[in-house]
Formats: C-alpha cells, structure tokens, sequence
C-alpha cells in the first residue's frame, strides 16, 4: 500500500490516509468572527468526496485582543458555538475529521482591528509585523492562557474532532518561543524552559478544558530563519516537553520566518524541521511546506520526513487536488 494511503491512529483520531489540509486564513467569516455561508461552502468544497483524512481549520481568535484580521473566525465567545457546530458538520458529513485552530495574535495584532493595544512577552518590535507590544503582566498571561482553555472546550462543544494550539509564524506564543521577541528575566523567559513555560500551561488548560482522550495538536514554528532566533534543536527539546504534557501531533512550519523559507520552494522545504521533530518524539508529526507533486509527497513519507503531509496553496488552486492523488495510487 502506498505510503499516503495508510491509516494513522494518533490518540483517539483515526485517520483514514497521510492528507492533511493544514489551516490556512481564508478572511470569509462575518466580521464578528462568525461562521458565514461563505466558510461553510468553501469548506464543503475542499472536504468533498472525503480525500483528506484530516482538515484543519483556520486559526481563530481567543480573545478581541488576540484577533489578527478583519473577517477571522472567532471561538472567542459562546455565541459562536452553533456557527461552529455548522461548520464541523460540513466537514464531517464528507468523511473527513474536523480540527479547530485556535491562537492569540499577541503583537502580531493591530489596534485598528482589536480595538486595544497590542500585546506581547516583551516590549519589542514585532520582526514580522512591525508594532511594539505592551508586555504582559504574569496576572494577564494567566487571563490568555485560561482563554485557550475555554476556546478548546468551545471547539469540543463545537463538536470538532480536536483542536490544534497555535504557536508558529510570529503569533503570541511563538513570541514567547523566540529569543527575537521575548526578552523576559522572570520565569516565563531567558532559557528554553522558560519561554516554553506558557506553552505548558496552555496544554494543561486545554488538557482540563476538554479532557484525556480528545485529541490535542500543536502547531510549532521550528526554526525562525534568523540570527538569535529559534534552531530545529530548539524545537526538539520542546517537542518533547509538549508530547510530555498531553499533545497528540505536533504539525511543524516556521516560526519568525512565517509559512515560507525566503528562497527556497523545494518540495516539503520544512523537512528538514520534521525530521528533526520527529526523532525527538513518538507521536506523528505533520510536514507542510510547498508539497504540490503526489510522487514527491509519497517520498518525504517513504524518507520518513515526517507521518502525515499537510498540502496548503496545492488545494487553495485545485480543491481536486487530493482527490486526483488519491485515486492516482490506488
């Protein structure tokens, strides 16, 4: 059998093959943050016939605060929960598992769209965004880390297969990661352990939130492609920290660097990251990053770069995409 077409149990979520659409802003919900008929359609397309195994769905904001950009999906607030139980559903009525993202903008935010200051784990320039951020008392981190919690219980009320914590390209907590923006001197900074603490505390409350066997995933931005900033061994020693705390996937992109590595457009350019990743821990560890060609994603999976494919812009162009690499291998 061809590697993608394998089945994968991680956790209590079966997957029926190696195809993961990974999260990717489509700017469709209504402005509150509200599941629209327009997500709704855009999701059913790119669910339908059930050729993904896994869709992970958009990140979405925790918090006014924390929203990144006009037309965001929010789990910010109870009243969402039945858009969202719509939107799991279009989902799962294709025969693929349904994932909920959910992230804190941090500085990457802008007062214009959340209506607040911006905030961060120090008072420094955002590489990606420019702003600087307020820095975060450990009584308002304690407040953002209990808003993850309480999003993970919406997205499971939601009826979502599971939910995937968001802490890559820039967001808060991958500013709290990187050496580039969290220059703190208390516990929550200096070392690895310390910028990682927040991250612990955010699987423990999710963890609470939702339960043992409800499948948690973490979106890590391995490396930030920048002096000073975060290393693939970095990422390995947090890995491992988080499998230890309760995470079921860890889904591997960049950091500071965002989805892409300026000037490189090699197919799964994040491999090297999942490999790395993936000899730190046991549990599965999705690859994104340009993979547009079946043969060369059966590759990354026979090199053992990684267990599962996340296939992004490919599906943004071709929403046949997966179905037409599906039945090329069977």
């Amino acid at each position: 059998m061809p590697y993608l077409l394998k089945p994968l149990q991680a956790g209590s979520l079966l997957l029926n093959n190696r195809l993961v659409m990974p999260p990717m802003a489509t700017a469709k919900a209504e402005p509150d943050g509200k599941v629209s008929s327009a997500i709704l359609d855009y999701y059913r397309e790119k669910s339908a016939g059930g050729y993904f195994s896994l869709i992970i769905v958009e990140h979405s904001f925790i918090q006014q605060a924390g929203k990144a950009s006009e037309n965001q999906l929010s789990v910010a607030e109870d009243s969402v929960i039945d858009g969202l139980k719509r939107l799991a559903a279009v989902i799962q009525a294709n025969g693929t598992k349904a994932v909920l993202q959910v992230n804190h903008a941090g500085s990457a935010a802008s007062q214009e769209i959340t209506g607040s200051t911006p905030v961060g784990p120090s008072a420094v320039k955002n590489p990606r965004k420019g702003g600087v951020p307020h820095e975060l008392t450990r009584q308002e981190i304690g407040e953002i880390v209990a808003a993850f919690g309480a999003a993970a219980y919406r997205t499971k009320q939601a009826g979502f297969d599971g939910v995937e914590i968001h802490s890559a390209h820039g967001y808060f907590l991958n500013q709290f990661l990187s050496p580039l923006t969290n220059r703190r001197t208390d516990e929550y900074g200096g070392d690895l352990p310390g910028r990682i603490r927040i991250h612990k505390e955010v699987i423990a409350a999710v963890r609470a939130a939702v339960g043992e066997d409800f499948p948690v995933l973490l979106r890590l931005g391995a490396s930030d492609y920048a002096a000073g900033g975060t290393t693939a061994a970095d990422s390995q020693i947090a890995a491992r920290e988080f499998e230890k705390a309760g995470v079921n996937i860890i889904d591997i992109s960049g950091g500071f660097s965002g989805y892409t590595i300026p000037g490189n457009n090699e197919q799964g350019y994040f491999a090297p990251l999942s490999t790395a990743v993936k000899q730190a821990v046991a549990i599965p560890v999705i690859l994104t990053g340009g993979i547009t060609d079946v043969q060369a994603a059966e590759q990354l999976l026979a090199q053992g770069k990684a267990d599962l494919l996340g296939i992004g812009r490919a599906v943004l162009q071709d929403s046949l995409w997966a179905k037409k690499a599906v039945e090329s291998l069977r």
